[in-house]
């Protein structure tokens, strides 16, 4: 048997890998996927192969995942349950499919992941698998009963790492778990389960990574330009970047200005409530920045209709379903409605806030003229709203008379 392990290094999978080599007697190849982390993946192969890997892959996919997947999903504006801006959801797709492609260069006939029962991780991953490699055996060791009594909760796993000498970053003190990517930080688990207890506190906002609280943040305002084609943003302050090298600048600016934490109770998609806690500074930069430039530039119908598909779209992503045929229309309906989103935004950062400035482009829908309180000239006759309300009411004077037989 051979087995490749979506492998992060964190505390899970640092248990996982020893365990299917014990477990199975198999042949065990991880691989990382690298997504941004930055410091997370140093001596990663190593502390895999010290724990009983055979092989261990490290693939640089930044600019992959800014490109074909985050910015894909900006166009669409999709936020889960109108907090979650997705950053784990968004990541497993990507990570299943490197996996996919690394098992069949291997000739592996499994694949093996550290997602719980409970969670949604599990749910994507196995999912992409089977969409792109339906032939593979899939191994979850915490839908395994044996691995479960081995390992009934996180101090147990702190104690087995500690016992092997693997090092990990949990600890006992600090029991959660976190997720890094370019898009974000999660953070769930251990002491944030209980949805009262308060991670901005002094004693405990260290926790945070990516961004300065708020309260911290300069007391001088920030003004930032972004300029955007066809829906993805292109530069930063007259800089062209890559999708990556957006997301990049624009992370470091909202860290430093307190942007995009997010502390909510989601709802599973397994049917469970669950606490998470979120960092995602440049992600929500950009989109509150496309949704400017789509203000001057969709027509009312097409904006309202994409934007009633936003729930279904942020959906599909949050319970795993990017490799769905569905999300593939849904994606072929958005990027339709984004061929005249183009133009700049100017924005002020100001303690954990994005204040719109300005907007800009050369397919605006904006006519001053037509617009303007000043009784300028233009085709717009006013007296034409007379007939146009008066049908619109039709049905309310009918109703309201109705009422008083």
């Amino acid at each position: 048997m051979k087995i490749v392990l979506a492998y992060s290094g964190g505390l899970d999978t640092s248990v996982i890998v020893k365990w299917l080599k014990e477990t199975y007697d198999a042949d065990i190849v991880t691989f990382a996927a690298d997504l941004g982390q930055e410091e997370e993946l140093k001596g990663l192969a190593q502390k895999a192969r010290k724990t009983g890997a055979s092989k261990h892959y490290t693939l640089n996919l930044v600019e992959e995942f800014a490109r074909d997947y985050i910015y894909p999903m900006l166009r669409a504006n999709a936020i889960y349950e109108g907090q979650y801006y997705l950053g784990t959801s968004i990541a497993r797709p990507l990570i299943a499919k490197a996996q996919v492609e690394i098992a069949k260069k291997e000739r592996a006939d499994t694949v093996a992941h550290g997602a719980t029962g409970k969670g949604n991780d599990q749910c994507r991953f196995e999912l992409s698998y089977m969409a792109l490699a339906p032939e593979l055996t899939i191994i979850a060791p915490w839908k395994i009963e044996a691995y479960r009594d081995a390992f009934p909760g996180r101090a147990e796993m702190i104690a087995y790492c500690r016992k092997h000498k693997i090092p990990v970053e949990a600890s006992l003190k600090k029991p959660y778990s976190m997720d890094r990517n370019l898009l974000h930080i999660s953070y769930e688990a251990g002491i944030l389960e209980d949805p009262w207890f308060d991670p901005t506190t002094e004693e405990n906002k260290a926790m945070f990574k990516l961004s300065v609280s708020p309260e911290d943040a300069p007391d001088k305002p920030e003004y930032v330009e972004l300029d955007f084609a066809k829906g993805d943003c292109v530069a930063v302050n007259g800089k062209k970047l890559s999708p990556g090298g957006v997301l990049k600048a624009l992370n470091k600016l909202g860290g430093k200005h307190g942007i995009g934490r997010v502390d909510l109770v989601e709802n599973r998609f397994v049917g469970m409530k669950s606490r998470g806690v979120y960092e995602t500074p440049g992600g929500t930069i950009l989109m509150h920045a496309h949704r400017q430039v789509e203000s001057l530039t969709m027509d009312r119908e097409v904006m309202h209709l994409r934007d009633s598909l936003i729930p279904k779209y942020a959906e599909l992503i949050y319970n795993g379903f990017w490799f769905a045929p569905e999300r593939e229309a849904l994606q072929a309906l958005v990027d339709n409605t984004q061929r005249y989103v183009t133009g700049r935004v100017r924005l002020k950062l100001y303690k954990g806030n994005i204040i719109t400035c300005g907007r800009r482009s050369k397919y605006s829908l904006y006519d001053e003229n037509i617009a303007s309180m000043e009784g300028v000239q233009s085709w717009y006759n006013q007296d034409d709203a007379t007939g146009f309300i008066r049908l619109n009411g039709l049905r309310l004077r009918a109703r309201h008379l109705a009422k008083q037989v």
